[in-house]
């Protein structure tokens, strides 16, 4: 179909003819350059959303997009069957920019975290001795981690979860920033490994106790339990610092990555981890037809040098600040609280006269910035991290006027 869509059209093509997982805001995009979006009749917004922290380098960025176009014009996809000139120079600069051993690359963040799982069970009877078929996984209360039936078998929500069994066996679920929880249960010989995010993000940025993490990661290393962190959301430096595990200096066993690993230009996870975990996994075992390959391996190789070269991960901590203090200065009932790291950051709504986040969603789309609630009272703000300063504060005035007319 060639011609131009109007909204209306696009948007009664998707409920005719695609399935009803999603439940999108009404706006239509088209275009998009750096922090701003626009939609098929012209209309200009912010982008706070981010495709949940997969554009942190921007939309559309110049050079990630270059290194797309220039691979597919020489070879897209060869399969893992044969080598390619491509991943092993790609493998070689992701390992060293994260400092593992190895890399195992997939395509989607839930694929990453399969992997991960695998990894983790895998290791546990060949290295830790764990009798076969009994490895545990220590999980997260309102954990999100994507939606494959694995997956699903961990989670609390019942949206993912409900309707959908029998689940996987195999997980312990625990509340999330509870370390006494996790000592207990990880007096279990049977645990291999304990999967969590820095913060949670689907749950609506949910930040733990200043020291989670390291306390968590030696409890770990106590009972030789793996630290497994999902950082597909909020590493690529979205929380200020490359990976938010680095805010309190601890090294993840595995570490899980996605979205913002190709700057939102093409589907790539990875999961890093050093030999002795990786090497668990022999060929025929875990694989992927798209894991890997050469357009893969040069968007992703892009974008994280983008990330580097302009500073996004000091730039996230910087305007982090400047947005949270702005948030807590509006002078309205309706903000419950304020939270966050870097430019990941949530605004609680307490429901006025019977409108609610999705309201304030809807009226700030009006007025030109794009969120979306989670949990139905909670707007997530994660703005693409080439935002500048300027930018920030004219979307911010944005967020304030919206909020302040329900006043």
């Amino acid at each position: 179909m060639s011609e131009k869509l109007s909204s209306k059209a696009a948007i009664e093509l998707e409920d005719k003819y695609g399935a009803h997982n999603y439940h999108p805001l009404a706006v239509v995009l088209s275009k998009g350059e750096g922090p701003k979006v626009w939609d098929v009749e012209g209309k200009e917004y912010f982008d706070f959303l981010s495709a949940y922290s997969a554009v942190n380098q921007g939309h559309c960025h110049p050079k990630i997009v270059e290194a797309l176009v220039n691979q597919a014009r020489t070879l897209t996809l060869t399969s893992r069957a044969f080598y390619s000139d491509a991943l092993g120079i790609y493998e070689k600069y992701i390992t060293e920019y994260f400092g593992y051993d190895k890399v195992l690359p997939m395509n989607s963040g839930a694929e990453g975290d399969e992997t991960a799982l695998k990894l983790c069970r895998r290791w546990a009877y060949d290295k830790k001795g764990v009798e076969p078929g009994k490895a545990k996984i220590i999980v997260c209360a309102d954990n999100f981690h994507g939606r494959t039936i694995t997956v699903i078998s961990m989670s609390t929500d019942p949206d993912s979860k409900a309707g959908f069994g029998p689940y996987t066996p195999g997980f312990v679920v625990i509340p999330y920033n509870d370390l006494d929880a996790l000592k207990k249960e990880l007096e279990d010989p049977n645990v291999a490994g304990f999967l969590v995010e820095p913060i949670q993000g689907e749950a609506g940025v949910v930040v733990p106790d200043e020291g989670y993490l390291t306390k968590a990661y030696d409890l770990c290393k106590s009972k030789n339990v793996l630290f497994i962190a999902d950082e597909v959301q909020t590493g690529i430096a979205r929380t200020g610092k490359l990976l938010a595990c680095d805010h309190e200096n601890v090294r993840p066993d595995i570490l899980i990555l996605g979205k913002a690993i190709s700057g939102g230009v093409y589907p790539v996870s990875a999961v890093l981890a050093d030999d002795e975990i990786m090497l668990t996994i022999k060929p025929g075992q875990h694989g992927s037809t798209f894991g890997g390959n050469p357009i893969a391996a040069k968007v992703a190789t892009a974008a994280l040098e983008v990330v580097k070269d302009e500073n996004l991960a000091e730039k996230a901590e910087k305007l982090g600040k400047i947005f949270r203090s702005e948030m807590e200065k509006i002078d309205s009932d309706m903000i419950e609280l304020v939270r966050g790291k870097g430019l990941l950051n949530a605004v609680v709504i307490r429901p006025k006269n019977g409108k609610t986040a999705m309201d304030v969603c809807i009226k700030m789309a009006e007025n030109g910035v794009l969120a979306k609630p989670t949990h139905d009272h909670i707007i997530r703000f994660a703005p693409p991290l080439v935002i500048s300063e300027d930018q920030l504060m004219e979307a911010v005035s944005i967020i304030k006027k919206s909020i302040l007319s329900f006043e």
